[in-house]
């Protein structure tokens, strides 16, 4: 029997239509995920896995809808989605193959429809979005859109009962992983016509939107995405304040995914002008190394 087989086991799903919607959600995560999936079947217990993957999916069809084709149509597809999630969660069942893992996760892990529903109703926030005038309009950003949308999958992973304080560090947390992605994203971003830094931030850098648009690697670019890689490694490191609020057997997930963030940080301060053209990418045997260390981790602590 294959880990896969052993985590739906584990997670209680024996239905043969419910594990193959459980893998083809597992395909499609993988496809634009390949690194979370992996590190989720290798770091997470058994029985967590197919619910991460669940809430995971979930997260991606809600996003492609708000990413996907012109505003008008996006707008109305991602309101039907809405309308559907919230009437199959409301009756507790659906035929929709998309959504009967979620519903199942919902029953082995009910805080989990309450932050689908959250996320659901923070998409306004991205389909909205024109731009951040000033940095509080990026707080309220993550507030508003990361940190729910954030919660769908990190709630699985927080501790029983009360998470108030798990949601705070996650906040800190997100804040960091929205900005760095923001600055590592430029470049795609900026192809589909969106700035993702505040324009106070540009104006404090004395750089204009068209510097960007045009690639332009001046050196008042070069401090801008520096201060802000800055930022966002400061915010990190406060974050990592998350890992001791976690149950013990998710914190070599939760450390990955730091340490990944860092990686990626790290990455894109080699050269920061090519992030104006391109994305940065975490070293392959850092990320490795990282990934067998905490599989180790998960080894001991599993026994």
């Amino acid at each position: 029997m294959g880990r896969w087989e052993r985590a739906l086991d584990a997670a209680g799903v024996h239905d043969p239509g419910l594990r193959a919607d459980y893998g083809r959600q597992r395909q499609q995560v993988a496809r634009y995920k390949r690194e979370v999936t992996l590190a989720a079947g290798l770091l997470l217990p058994d029985r967590t896995v197919p619910h991460v993957i669940a809430a995971a999916a979930f997260m991606h069809r809600t996003d492609t809808l708000l990413d996907s084709g012109p505003l008008a149509e996006r707008r109305a597809a991602s309101a039907r989605w809405q309308r559907s999630v919230a009437e199959s969660l409301a009756a507790g069942r659906t035929d929709d193959p998309e959504l009967r893992p979620l519903l199942n996760s919902v029953a082995a892990h009910p805080a989990l429809r309450d932050r689908a529903l959250d996320f659901l109703a923070a998409t306004d926030a991205d389909l909205d979005f024109a731009g951040f005038a000033t940095e509080e309009e990026y707080q309220d950003y993550v507030d508003g859109y990361s940190l729910p949308g954030f919660m769908v999958v990190a709630g699985l992973l927080g501790p029983d009962g009360d998470q108030a304080a798990f949601r705070a560090a996650c906040r800190t947390y997100i804040d960091a992983a929205q900005r760095l992605d923001f600055v590592n994203d430029l470049a795609e971003d900026l192809a589909e016509g969106r700035l993702t830094i505040p324009e106070q931030t540009l104006r404090e850098y004395g750089v204009t939107r068209a510097d960007l648009e045009g690639g332009r690697d001046l050196p008042a670019v070069r401090a801008l995405l520096g201060d802000l890689l800055d930022r966002a490694d400061r915010t990190l490191a406060e974050g990592r304040a998350v890992v001791a609020l976690v149950p013990a057997v998710h914190r070599p997930m939760v450390r990955c995914l730091l340490g990944v963030d860092a990686l990626v940080s790290a990455a894109a301060r080699v050269d920061p002008g090519a992030l104006l053209r391109r994305s940065a990418s975490p070293a392959k045997p850092a990320a490795l190394r990282l990934l067998a260390r905490e599989y180790l981790r998960a080894r001991r602590l599993r026994g």
